[in-house]
């Protein structure tokens, strides 16, 4: 395998790069005989059968079209999937993406000093309906993954799934793949799917086309707070790697690149926004928190909106829009005078609308979950624990660092993701090429391509657990870095 431009890029850098989302695809036949073995052990043969005669497999683009011809798919509008999502012109990425040995003879080719790396096909496991099932294919798939690429440590590990139809099951998933399994990194799904009450109770049937996304935070039926406390105490930090395409009511039945645009930031906009107005990163300051492969353009948007929402909607301004502190008199006396032929012959109707008694809201201050006093309280319980995956060619990435145009002069925290196995990197040694595209053409400088793919994704892990890094190939160079970062300030 000879040189690269992107090992020559990594040449000349003063700092390693960390892949913080990279992606290996499972060998199908594998990867079902151990699940499948599995669920035998561990839950018996009618579990066995369920998974067999249900409808959540891993996910096969290959094939995943064979049956869009059917019917019911325009009927229980079905969105069109990711279809024909693995390189098959480009032999030898094709071959990396299932082979771990490969993949890490490759990664300086590919140049990345270490890489963080989650599953593909057996992610549909975090989207299930079913919570007694979708646990037991989790750890299966767990118990392979840290099997498979344990050889391989000092240079890349693997996410573990964690089913979040539960609190208790996410706690038990976590808990096991860390202390027992020896896994460092969690991958969640953004939501958990909820039936409809009145829906569910006329007819369970439709529970898999009617009903409600659960973010965990606002809403929920569950208090997820024990989760997010077990992550904190096994320094965990949770990666939502999650879509909006197949809940959206405007997706398509036809065209897949309508439903991925936006999809995966569609998603995390509606976890994040849940998480911090319900309080999460207000209870739990020192929990990190990362969205993958949505970009950081949906983020820096939604800060500026916490803000502008929380400056005319706080605790004290909202008392301006109260309808009781109308002062009715003051108000008809304009009507009296302004009012054309029409308003005039109905006064008395008029006074009576504007003076009915106000329907008072059982929460005055919407932001009450996160005890915000000042603007800058929202920065200081937004940036620090938020971390956002972004691809290679993405030039919004320069965004999240003009401290100019973010209110109250923040940076957001932009982590760079290879994306590597995935459809949408051709080839495997392009992604650190693209990236260092944004400092040629200014848009980064090289300070903050380094906090890009370096710094931030130490601040995420490490930041949660010091020794997230310890003996890998980066080691020394993050325990430099850990000791030079300086904490945000608070203010």
């Amino acid at each position: 395998m000879g040189a690269t431009r992107a090992a020559g890029i990594r040449a000349g850098l003063s700092h390693p790069i960390i892949d913080g989302d990279g992606h290996f695809v499972e060998v199908a036949p594998i990867l079902n005989d151990e699940i499948i073995s599995y669920i035998e052990q561990d839950g018996g043969a009618a579990l066995r059968e369920r998974y067999l005669k249900g409808a959540v497999r891993p996910l096969d683009t290959t094939t995943v079209l064979a049956n869009r011809h059917d019917p019911s798919i325009r009927e229980n509008w079905r969105a069109m999937p990711s279809w024909w999502g693995w390189q098959s012109r480009n032999t030898l990425d094709r071959a990396t993406m299932h082979l771990p040995e490969l993949l890490y003879q490759r990664l300086d080719d590919i140049a990345l000093d270490y890489a963080i790396l989650y599953p593909s096909t057996s992610l549909a496991f975090l989207d299930m309906l079913d919570g007694e099932l979708s646990p037991v294919l989790c750890r299966a798939v767990n118990r392979m993954h840290a099997r498979v690429f344990e050889p391989y440590k000092d240079r890349m590990t693997v996410g573990a799934l964690i089913p979040m139809p539960t609190p208790e099951a996410a706690i038990g998933e976590l808990d096991y793949a860390i202390t027992e399994l020896g896994m460092k990194s969690a991958v969640i799904a953004g939501s958990t799917r909820r039936p409809i009450g009145t829906i569910h109770a006329a007819n369970p049937e439709f529970d898999s086309i009617a009903y409600r996304l659960d973010t965990y935070g606002l809403d929920s039926v569950y208090d997820y707070d024990p989760f997010w406390a077990t992550c904190v105490r096994l320094g965990v930090a949770p990666m939502s790697h999650s879509s909006m395409q197949m809940h959206r009511v405007s997706r398509s039945i036809s065209n897949y690149v309508y439903n991925h645009v936006g999809g995966l930031s569609a998603m995390h906009e509606s976890l994040c926004k849940s998480l911090f107005l319900g309080g999460v990163t207000n209870r739990f300051p020192e929990l990190n928190i990362g969205f993958l492969e949505g970009g950081v353009g949906w983020a820096c948007s939604l800060y500026a909106d916490l803000i502008g929402h929380w400056e005319k909607r706080n605790a004290n301004e909202i008392g301006q829009l109260d309808p009781a502190a109308l002062d009715v008199d003051e108000f008809m006396s304009y009507v009296a005078k302004y009012g054309d032929e029409n308003v005039q012959s109905k006064l008395d109707a008029v006074r009576e609308f504007f003076s009915r008694p106000a329907a008072n809201p059982a929460v005055l201050d919407e932001f009450e979950a996160v005890s915000i006093t000042k603007k800058s309280d929202i920065r200081d319980k937004f940036v620090p624990n938020f971390f956002f995956g972004c691809e290679a060619d993405d030039p919004l990435i320069a965004w999240a660092f003009r401290t100019d145009v973010n209110p109250l002069g923040a940076k957001l925290q932009p982590l760079f993701g290879s994306d590597i196995s995935h459809w949408d990197v051709p080839d495997m040694t392009e992604p650190v090429e693209e990236a260092y595209e944004l400092v040629e053409k200014g848009l980064l400088d090289h300070a903050q391509f380094e906090e890009f793919t370096f710094l931030n994704a130490v601040k995420l892990h490490a930041g949660m657990d010091p020794h997230f890094f310890d003996g890998t190939a980066v080691e020394a160079r993050v325990n430099a870095a850990l000791a030079s970062l300086e904490p945000v300030p608070a203010t």
